[in-house]
């Protein structure tokens, strides 16, 4: 469903992607494995356009969207919770929300206010809030729901467990995996192995904007090697 191929990246003068190359399946979750500054984010942004795209290919169900803009990439499916969340501070719960039903794809399906909150329920509770009173974990909870309103069917999750408590991450996790029996394809960016193993089916591992390793997390766990070289503190 989506593809890289041979991806290089910029920031400015500063080449940060060297080739990289992955795909996410319909319906599976996949991880993007890393320290922090080996190009995870950079990765999940030239998806979206957020990061201008050198050389190689992103394609997303056969369509190319190397050079599209980024709303034009949000229309066609592709939905990006970013690792800073970035939810309109002084907009309630209810609002931030609409937000993003207002930027849903054409003939975008099956997200509605109903079916975040079902999913999501402490945000029923606290949908009349400003977000920016709302804790770490609730603002992730939002930042998850506001991008489903915009109907993706591949969802991009970076960093999505960093600063929540264990008790919050397990029902990340829990969301991840009930959105993932409902069909959404998923590739998320995570520094956690454990958060990582509990909802994915395969992972990359990046290293200095270059792909080291690709497989099952039996592969991994049998890659003594690339645990201690790329994942290692």
């Amino acid at each position: 469903m989506l593809a890289l191929s041979d991806v290089h990246a910029v920031y400015g003068r500063s080449h940060v992607l060297h080739g990289v190359s992955l795909q996410a399946r319909a319906g599976e979750v996949v991880s993007l494995l890393g320290r922090n500054g080996a190009g995870k984010s950079t990765t999940l942004k030239a998806i979206v356009g957020l990061v201008e795209i050198t050389a190689g290919a992103v394609t997303f169900d056969d369509r190319a969207l190397r050079g599209l803009a980024p709303h034009v990439i949000s229309r066609t499916g592709v939905g990006w919770v970013p690792e800073d969340r970035r939810i309109f501070s002084d907009l309630t719960v209810r609002e931030n929300l609409m937000v993003g039903e207002a930027g849903a794809a054409p003939r975008a399906h099956g997200w509605s206010l109903d079916r975040v909150f079902a999913l999501f329920p402490k945000l029923q509770g606290l949908s009349a809030r400003r977000g920016g009173s709302l804790s770490g974990g609730e603002q992730q909870m939002l930042t998850i729901a506001r991008t489903l309103m915009t109907g993706p069917r591949v969802l991009l999750l970076d960093e999505p467990s960093e600063g929540l408590a264990p008790v919050v991450v397990r029902a990340l996790a829990e969301n991840i995996a009930t959105l993932k029996r409902e069909g959404l394809t998923m590739l998320l960016s995570e520094q956690n192995l454990g958060f990582a193993r509990r909802v994915s089916d395969r992972a990359y591992i990046i290293e200095k904007g270059q792909i080291r390793f690709e497989g099952t997390f039996a592969d991994l766990d049998a890659n003594e090697a690339a645990m201690r070289s790329y994942l290692s503190v």
